[in-house]
């Protein structure tokens, strides 16, 4: 068990039948009453965000967690198929445990994080960018480049990306993994 002073960003516990991580946490003394710990807390199998106040000294039941750099390798029926960079163990990962799976390409890098009591994956992380490159979009028209307006584009995971006019097929681009939009033309 611990308390909510070992509370910080990243840290994992139990909550109402849930797995969740902290993240952003204030601890709070007020001039008159108890110290309490305001926090923002992402549960693990829903990706929910709460806003959770625990009093000072609230014992809370902490899940001990490991992360490993996994290589994805390939997708089938039985889920998204993962390599761990050091131990070579394979290991098939379900669709619900990755938050978006289109931004996913065959042998790119990840980070699992696992529940160590039971060896399960609780998520998986992507790189915050990815570079990728546009199969198919419309052409943008001469002269429509003053405005701020986006297009659809396909990438080359088969996801669409909303990108702005004056990008072309072919191109790379720069993709913020978190919220699936458009960041900038890669660089060369």
């Amino acid at each position: 068990m611990a308390s909510t002073s070992d509370i910080k960003n990243g840290f994992t516990f139990r909550h109402s039948n849930d797995i969740y991580t902290v993240v952003e946490f204030q601890h709070v003394k007020p001039g008159k009453g108890a110290a309490f710990v305001r926090t923002k807390i992402k549960s693990l199998s829903t990706g929910k965000v709460l806003s959770e106040t625990f009093p000072s000294g609230h014992k809370v039941d902490e899940v001990r967690v490991e992360r490993h750099k996994m290589q994805f390798l390939y997708k089938d029926d039985m889920g998204y198929h993962f390599m761990n960079a050091e131990s070579y163990e394979q290991a098939a990962i379900g669709e619900a445990f990755i938050d978006n799976p289109g931004m996913l390409r065959e042998g790119d890098t990840v980070e699992v994080l696992y529940n160590t009591a039971d060896n399960t994956p609780l998520t998986i992380d992507l790189p915050q960018y990815v570079e990728m490159e546009i199969t198919y979009t419309e052409p943008g028209v001469k002269g429509d480049t003053a405005t701020n307006t986006l297009k659809p584009a396909t990438v080359e995971t088969g996801a669409e990306v909303r990108v702005p006019l004056f990008i072309n097929i072919g191109d790379r681009i720069k993709i913020d993994t978190r919220t699936n939009t458009y960041v900038e033309r890669a660089k060369n």
